[in-house]
């Protein structure tokens, strides 16, 4: 039986970690002047980087931390501080101001490698969230709610860079910021239960809910 509840929680958890709503206007600034064949072969060519990236995380990234030496409890109590200041950047707009400041680093014709697919797509928080959720729900259950998760966020980015010129329009700067930190505030709620799971993992307070 699928567990609704983990599913949900690990959709919203990629939802906000990689915020398609907030890629959109980004994705138009960076495609600007390209024509609509241009910008859906870049839109196509960065969600499916971002898909192999995340994939090769999920593959392997567990592995690589037992090589290093570090459990998934302290990842989990890692990952949660760092989603949590992901989930700040966004409540005071920090996040979008650095995502612009990349972009107009960018001088390359094509930015669907970098900056959107690296680290816009798949950035540290959106890494770290893949290997948290495999790590609260191991086994082929688990891996499938997870994927089956982040695939679906990744179509909803792909749809969002698709027909980003219109929702910009239509939601506006203001629109976009209350979004925005409509969805840093949930981040910060999932960021501090994710530490707070570590932590029990640890034998401090109640197990993992």
């Amino acid at each position: 039986m699928i567990d609704t509840a983990f599913l949900i929680t690990a959709f919203v958890t990629m939802f906000v970690v990689i915020d398609p709503i907030g890629l959109a206007p980004l994705f138009v600034a960076l495609t600007q002047g390209k024509s609509d064949s241009a910008r859906r072969r870049i839109a196509l060519r960065a969600t499916l980087t971002g898909v192999l990236i995340l994939l090769a995380f999920a593959a392997f990234g567990e592995a690589l931390l037992n090589f290093v030496g570090i459990s998934m409890p302290a990842f989990r109590v890692a990952g949660g501080v760092l989603l949590f200041l992901t989930a700040l950047d966004m409540l005071f707009e920090r996040r979008t101001k650095r995502r612009e400041d990349q972009s107009e680093d960018e001088d390359s014709d094509d930015p669907s490698v970098f900056p959107l697919a690296i680290p816009l797509i798949a950035g540290p928080g959106a890494i770290a969230s893949v290997i948290l959720l495999l790590g609260q729900r191991p086994g082929v259950e688990g891996t499938a709610m997870v994927l089956g998760a982040t695939g679906l966020v990744l179509l909803i980015v792909l749809g969002f860079f698709l027909i980003s010129g219109p929702i910009e329009r239509a939601l506006g700067k203001t629109g976009i910021t209350v979004v925005t930190r409509l969805l840093g505030m949930l981040l910060a709620a999932l960021s501090v239960q994710f530490v707070l799971d570590g932590l029990a993992a640890f034998g401090f307070g109640p197990g993992p809910g």
